[in-house]
């Protein structure tokens, strides 16, 4: 039975209501894809149709006011005056963000492979020494971001242990929808960064924190900009990846035979992490602010208004990707997904994740073919933007042991 419009109703998820969000999606898409939420006064698009034109027109669709649906959260976290990248419209969002590219392209990326691929073989190592059940995300899932946007900003080794504290502190901060609210942790950081900056003007390395100081020069909007790029980089560039991995376990368990292909055919890794981005969708929602009226599905939105877009509900939309645009299919190829975004905010950090994703399930798979994960009894974090799982209990499967390589 067809939901009528009037039942079909969004609500924020958060915690354990993350688990599954699809129904309501479905009913969102089906009944009223231009949704009003007279709670906070916002509207909520979620066909793949809708939210893809939305990204690709910033200036109807900005993000100067903010990424969610709260009004005013900009000025509320002092961000108004100093956005970060992420909440600013072309064209100086596109002068920016030319600014930062060289730290973040195909080659660069390329380049810490290696460390990234040590790291996970160690972490496999502690699971296996192990010798039984594990929380996943402790071990390997939220750890391996955190190293990575850590050898991105330059943090040096001697100090990656209070860098990871800081980190965890301000991702739970933002995932309750009080970016500051983990004061300390903030402090910590931007006092960190601040004496960063000023030794990397004196002795610059290969890292973004250096590279933005060349460009940028060394004056006090310079300054806050770079804090506000590195602030933007430890909030958004750890979370997402943590749900990528984690919605890429469970739908490996959850799928046998789709692992057991890969398993077979590690050549397929790359294209499937396509599939888990599209399905787990780590980012399920961004919001922009309406800068002229909307007029969509016989309904009229005035400008100044939110507008939430639904990523994880676009990625599973039938209009889209099939009738059996929900199933798992790590071979599927031929359709874009709006997992990083599109247009100007396409992620800056897709590749990083991407890269992360590959190597993941390449050593994963290779080390544990028969793993498992325990969803039921895994844990959601809180946030109303971002899916991924707090706690997740994995079993290394019967094949666990050392590497024949004993590395």
């Amino acid at each position: 039975m067809s939901t009528s419009m009037s039942q079909a109703r969004f609500v924020p998820c958060g915690a354990d209501t993350w688990r599954d969000p699809y129904g309501m999606y479905a009913s969102l898409q089906d009944t009223d894809p231009l949704h009003h939420v007279e709670d906070g006064d916002y509207w909520v698009l979620s066909r793949f149709a809708d939210v893809s034109h939305a990204l690709r027109t910033p200036e109807v669709y900005s993000s100067r006011q903010g990424l969610t649906f709260t009004y005013g959260d900009m000025e509320a976290i002092g961000l108004d005056e100093a956005a970060p990248m992420v909440m600013l419209d072309p064209p100086e969002h596109t002068d920016f963000r030319r600014l930062i590219t060289k730290g973040f392209t195909p080659r660069r990326v390329e380049s810490i492979e290696p460390e990234v691929r040590r790291f996970v073989r160690a972490r496999l190592d502690r699971i296996a020494a192990a010798g039984g059940e594990v929380d996943i995300v402790a071990e390997l899932f939220k750890p391996l971001p955190s190293f990575v946007v850590a050898h991105y900003l330059g943090v040096d080794e001697a100090d990656r242990a209070r860098f990871d504290e800081w980190t965890d502190g301000i991702v739970a901060a933002n995932a309750s929808g009080d970016p500051l609210g983990a004061g300390e942790a903030v402090s910590g950081l931007f006092d960190y960064f601040t004496a960063l900056i000023e030794r990397r003007r004196a002795a610059p390395a290969d890292d973004t924190i250096s590279d933005l100081i060349q460009i940028m020069g060394d004056d006090m909007v310079a300054m806050i900009r770079i804090l506000g790029f590195a602030f933007t980089m430890v909030a958004g560039g750890n979370d997402t990846t943590t749900g990528l991995l984690g919605g890429a376990a469970e739908l490996l368990t959850a799928h046998p035979d789709q692992r057991r292909l890969l398993v077979d055919e590690p050549d397929r890794i790359p294209r499937a992490v396509e599939e888990f981005l599209r399905l787990a969708s780590p980012v399920q929602a961004l919001a922009r602010t309406l800068t002229e009226d909307l007029s969509l599905h016989g309904r009229s939105v005035p400008a100044g208004r939110k507008v939430l877009l639904l990523y994880g509900a676009a990625n599973r939309d039938p209009r889209e990707y099939g009738a059996d645009a929900a199933r798992l299919d790590v071979t599927r190829s031929g359709h874009q997904h709006a997992a990083f975004g599109f247009g100007p905010h396409h992620c800056l950090g897709a590749a990083a994740a991407r890269l992360q994703g590959r190597v993941v399930l390449e050593e994963l798979l290779s080390r544990f073919p028969e793993f498992s994960v325990d969803a039921a009894r895994g844990t959601f974090a809180g946030g109303s933007f971002v899916r991924r799982y707090g706690t997740l209990p994995f079993t290394p499967g019967p094949d666990a042991g050392p590497r024949e390589d004993g590395a």
